[in-house]
């Protein structure tokens, strides 16, 4: 499937934001991208562009596409609750996502790529595919095989605390996805309004 393979920078330098990694770059250049840089006298943005600007910054920051991302909107409208809400809750459940919030992976592209190369059980079963939806409850860990691959285990850096909806344990290279989380946990700046707003329309 088709992926964003370009520079990661200059995707975080149109947001402003470390949304495609550390973010490093930024405090050298934070910038918007183009020839004039800063001097450039820009528009300022209309109700749909701002729309627009946000739904694509969210599938950049999850790694979805198109397709894929507006299938995940309809199933948070299907949902009781707020959509929005629904939404964050649906995309933080991805395995590829549980996987880099379990510290097992550096960022969502290497948990993706782990995923996919059938490092990963859920439940003790392998399984190869990042957009699967965890259920509260499911056990997230590494393959035996994969365990002892000294180039996965290296990048193991463990649970950051905040992320109070999963649980890892560092002897049994094991996590739980415990629930869905609520929106005021979820670190990533999104506006998921404007979103639900752009697929109103």
């Amino acid at each position: 499937m088709a992926r964003y393979t370009g520079p990661k920078t200059k995707k975080c330098r149109i947001y402003g934001e470390p949304i495609l990694g550390n973010g490093k770059y930024l405090t050298k250049n934070s910038n918007p991208p183009g020839q004039h840089g800063a001097t450039r006298k820009r528009k300022t943005l209309g109700e749909y562009a701002l729309q627009l600007r946000e739904k694509q910054k969210a599938k950049y920051t999850y790694g979805l596409l198109e397709k894929q991302f507006y299938k995940t909107f309809e199933e948070a409208a299907r949902r009781k609750g707020v959509t929005g809400e629904n939404l964050i809750k649906l995309l933080e459940a991805r395995l590829d996502n549980v996987v880099f919030r379990l510290g097992i992976a550096p960022s969502r592209s290497a948990a993706r790529q782990l995923v996919s190369h059938k490092h990963i059980t859920v439940n003790g079963d392998v399984l190869n595919i990042p957009s699967h939806s965890c259920k509260p409850g499911d056990v997230v860990g590494l393959r035996n095989k994969s365990a002892a691959n000294a180039s996965i285990t290296s990048n193991l850096r463990g649970k950051n605390p905040k992320f109070s909806w999963v649980d890892w344990s560092e002897s049994e290279q094991k996590g739980t996805f415990i629930t869905y989380p609520e929106r005021e946990s979820v670190p990533e700046n999104i506006k998921e309004q404007l979103i639900v707003e752009l697929y109103s329309k």
